[in-house]
């Protein structure tokens, strides 16, 4: 998905809403233990009643990997359902992915190639090269963890070098220099919002 395909979508809709997909299967509906896959059910119920608010879906993977094969049989048979059913919703893999050469580039073609999701969550940490192979994909997406939302954040993300500038703020600087606007955003927690001024300086 383009970037003016999924603003047009934004403004169509007048919504901002991402749907978590993080189904668990040890806390599902008990009558839906019957299905035979009961994660696909579960997501189908959720995706149905809220596509019509909804601009993207958001699975995230651990969610489908703990439950091996039949985990990552329900994660292909929800993207797949959202691409056929509601085309224009914007499907984000919460993978967290960062390792770098070729595990990256397998990762990439594993989400963008194989599953089809428009975008991907990255870590940055490893630097460029754990970043780049999953750019330059027509109409894919990086999502950049940047500032995250978790107590922990405080440990790395917001520790300042000599000049004072904390190390999200050079995450996001220095990481506008591998991709443009169009196939790169950023993960900023929602608990992090009073610093949503701080960031738009950088990547207005």
């Amino acid at each position: 998905m383009t970037r003016e395909e999924l603003i047009k979508n934004i403004k169509s809709k007048q919504s901002f809403l991402c749907v978590g997909l993080d189904s668990d299967i040890k806390k599902l509906p008990a009558h839906l233990l019957s299905e035979p896959n009961s994660i696909f059910a579960f997501n189908k119920a959720i995706i149905d009643a809220t596509a019509p608010y909804a601009v993207a879906y958001k699975p995230n993977m651990a969610f489908y990997e703990s439950l091996g094969a039949q985990g990552w049989t329900a994660l292909e048979e929800t993207v797949s359902y959202i691409q056929n059913n509601y085309p224009d919703q914007f499907i984000i893999a919460d993978a967290k992915r960062g390792d770098i050469g070729n595990t990256s580039t397998l990762y990439a073609r594993s989400f963008f190639e194989h599953l089809g999701v428009d975008a991907i969550t990255v870590a940055p940490y490893m630097g460029q090269d754990s970043v780049s192979p999953f750019l330059g994909y027509d109409s894919k997406w990086v999502v950049l963890l940047s500032l995250t939302s978790n107590k922990g954040s405080h440990d790395f993300q917001l520790t300042e070098d000599k000049n004072g500038k904390r190390l999200f703020e050079n995450v996001i600087e220095t990481s506008q220099q591998w991709a443009s606007d169009k196939e790169m955003m950023y993960v900023v927690g929602a608990t992090q919002g009073k610093m949503f001024a701080d960031i738009r300086k950088i990547a207005p």
